[in-house]
């Protein structure tokens, strides 16, 4: 996760990005910004720093993590990842939703950050239209416990109804509440434990949604790490030093190297945004 979801994007003016590599340029505009992050039309490009035409949709899906991070590694500050963003972050944010068939968040992250209903603004719908996709990306939660509000505006406010997913066994009443609300859909085989990362993608690729977009938080970017489900990383380097206890941006109960490309390096100010996609011999 990035920046929070409650935080306004300025309209009169936007904050400078700079691209560093590949093709360096200066003040891009969203059209530029969009282009350097477009999905790749094809599951691991030889040249991960190749620009695609937008929006050719995926060979297969394909998993975007969007993560920020401190100099020393702080996931958060304050206990929010939002803590440690700003206008140009925010800038980012809202440019890769725009690219998104789908944004997935864990139920924690949603919690803890105080999400509302996703819904882009009209300008990013309008791009969209333009481009063939659908006016507003569907929100995608993920939770084992089903510890979610079904009141809440998440779903009340929702132009699109919501995706849960859930493990078979999760409790019948939340459930049923949640099921009002959002389509409630048990990930995995009936015995397991966790919700399954491969059967999420495979499930959202089946109703049509293959550019996938993660926000957190750290535990289902591991869980989907672990999965060999992850294609590509976009990580905002904060220029702080945080110290305390803060997390990583990913965590798992078990260890995942996975090889990734360069494949962007983008500035504003003393911040850096990098891209990186997984290398083509770590393919799921």
């Amino acid at each position: 996760m990035t920046s929070p979801p409650d935080v306004p994007t300025s309209t009169n003016s936007r904050p400078r990005i700079d691209r560093l590599w590949p093709d360096p340029a200066t003040d891009l505009d969203d059209e530029a910004l969009l282009a350097t992050y477009a999905t790749p039309s094809v599951p691991n490009p030889s040249d991960p720093a190749a620009l695609p035409d937008l929006p050719t949709p995926p060979a297969r899906p394909w998993l975007r993590m969007n993560f920020i991070a401190s100099l020393d590694g702080a996931v958060t500050r304050d206990g929010r990842s939002g803590g440690l963003g700003d206008a140009a972050d925010r800038r980012v944010f809202d440019l890769l939703r725009r690219l998104a068939d789908a944004v997935i968040v864990g139920a924690g992250t949603v919690r803890d950050e105080g999400y509302g209903g996703l819904r882009l603004d009209p300008g990013a719908v309008s791009w969209r239209e333009a481009h063939g996709l659908a006016r507003q990306p569907t929100f995608v939660l993920v939770s084992r416990s089903l510890d979610l509000d079904p009141t809440s505006a998440v779903f009340t406010q929702a132009p699109v109804r919501p995706i849960i997913y859930t493990v078979p066994g999760a409790d019948a009443a939340r459930w049923a509440a949640l099921a009002e609300v959002a389509d409630v859909v048990a990930a995995g085989s009936v015995d397991g434990v966790d919700v399954d990362p491969s059967w999420v993608r495979a499930d959202l690729a089946g109703r049509g949604l293959v550019r996938l977009h993660s926000e957190g938080g750290p535990s289902l970017f591991g869980s989907f790490l672990a999965a060999g489900a992850v294609d590509e990383l976009c990580l905002t380097v904060a220029p702080t030093l945080e110290a305390g206890d803060a997390g990583r941006i990913s965590h798992a109960h078990r260890p995942a190297p996975t090889g990734m490309a360069l494949a962007a390096v983008l500035r504003a100010d003393d911040e850096l945004f990098l891209r990186y996609v997984r290398r083509p011999h770590h393919t799921s």
